[in-house]
C-alpha cells in the first residue's frame, strides 16, 4: 500500500478531485430535484385521471372543481394563461429588445454600467409587490378611461410584462455584445448608419439569443403566480375571439391562480378537486418544458458561429 502523497502537487490534485465531485453532486441534485417534482406531479395526476377522463380534462370548457355542478375542463385556465402571456409579451418584448439595442449599440460604457444593473433590479422586486401595485395603482389609473373590472387581465399583463423586461433585455444585450465588431466596422465602411448597423446587422446576427430571451421570458410569464392571483381575479373563462377587448378588461383565472385557489381552499385532501391541482401543474410543466425545448431548437437553428 503506497503512502499518502502530502506534497504540494498531491494536495492540489486531491483538492481538484474533491471539487470535481462536489460540482458533480450539485449537478445531480438539480437533476434529481426536477425528476422528483415531475414524479410527484405524475403520481397524483394519474390518480386524478382515474377519476376524471383525460379527454374531459383537456377538452372541457368549464372549470368548477369545488362548486356544483363540478367540472374539470382545463381549457378556460389555459385560455387565461394565454391572455396573460400575450399581454405581457406585448409589453416586454418590444421594450426589452429596444432597451437591449440601446445598451449594446448606443450607450457609453459608463452609462451601461449604471443602466444595466438598475434595470435588473426589476427582476429582484417580489412579485407580490407587483401584484398589489397592479391592483391598487394600475387598475384605478386605467379605470379612468377604460371600463375595467376591479380584477382584470390588463393590469396583470402589464405588470407581468414589466417584471420580465430585464430577462429580455439582459439576454438580448449579451447576445448582441457577442457579435464581433468586425461586422459593425465592415458595415460602417460601406456607409451604413448606426441605426442600419443595429437593426440590419447586429440584431440578425444575434437572432438566436434574442429568440431564446423571448421564449424564456414568456415561460417565466406563464408560470407567474402572485401577480395574476392578486390582480387578474379568479373567474375562469374561455377566450371570446369576437370580443378581444373583453378578454383583457374582465377578470380571468390562469392556471397558476387556479392552483393557488385549490391549494389554499377548504377541500378534501384525497378528493378529485385536490388531485386536479397536480393535473393542472403537470399541464403547466409540459407547456413550459415544450417552450424551453423550442427555445433550444431555435437557438441551435439560428446560432451564428464566429471565428
Amino acid at each position: 500500500m503506497s503512502a499518502p502523497d502530502f506534497s504540494h502537487d498531491g494536495i492540489r490534485t486531491a483538492r481538484g478531485t474533491a471539487f470535481r465531485y462536489l460540482f458533480m453532486i450539485c449537478a445531480l441534485l438539480s437533476i434529481l430535484t426536477t425528476v422528483a417534482i415531475l414524479l410527484t406531479l405524475l403520481v397524483d395526476a394519474v390518480d386524478f385521471f382515474r377519476i376524471v377522463s383525460p379527454v374531459e380534462f383537456l377538452t372541457g370548457t368549464q372549470w368548477s372543481p369545488t362548486n356544483e355542478p363540478v367540472s374539470f375542463g382545463v381549457l378556460p385556465l389555459i385560455s387565461g394563461t394565454l391572455i396573460i402571456t400575450i399581454g405581457s409579451a406585448m409589453v416586454a418584448l418590444p421594450i426589452g429588445l429596444l432597451t437591449a439595442i440601446y445598451l449594446s449599440e448606443y450607450a457609453s460604457e459608463r452609462r451601461r454600467a449604471y443602466l444595466k444593473p438598475a434595470l435588473e433590479v426589476l427582476a429582484g422586486v417580489p412579485t407580490v409587490v407587483y401584484g398589489y401595485f397592479a391592483l391598487v395603482y394600475v387598475t384605478p389609473v386605467l379605470d379612468t378611461f377604460l371600463p375595467l373590472s376591479t380584477f382584470n387581465a390588463l393590469s396583470a399583463s402589464i405588470m407581468v410584462g414589466i417584471m420580465i423586461i430585464p430577462m429580455v433585455s439582459s439576454i438580448s444585450e449579451d447576445a448582441m455584445s457577442a457579435v464581433p465588431d468586425s461586422l459593425r466596422q465592415a458595415s460602417y465602411g460601406l456607409g451604413a448608419t448606426k441605426f442600419t448597423v443595429s437593426t440590419s446587422v447586429v440584431v440578425p446576427a444575434a437572432l438566436s439569443g434574442i429568440f431564446s430571451s423571448f421564449i424564456l421570458a414568456l415561460s417565466r410569464a406563464i408560470g407567474e403566480t402572485m401577480i395574476v392571483a392578486i390582480a387578474a381575479g379568479q373567474t375562469p373563462r374561455m377566450v371570446d375571439l369576437t370580443d378581444p377587448a373583453g378578454m383583457f378588461l374582465n377578470s380571468i383565472q390562469p392556471m397558476t391562480s387556479a392552483m393557488v385557489q385549490i391549494g389554499t381552499g377548504d377541500i378534501v385532501g384525497q378528493g378529485a378537486a385536490y388531485k386536479s391541482l397536480f393535473a393542472v401543474g403537470l399541464t403547466l410543466f409540459v407547456i413550459t418544458f415544450a417552450m424551453n425545448l423550442v427555445s433550444e431548437l431555435i437557438a441551435s437553428r439560428y446560432r451564428e458561429v464566429y471565428r
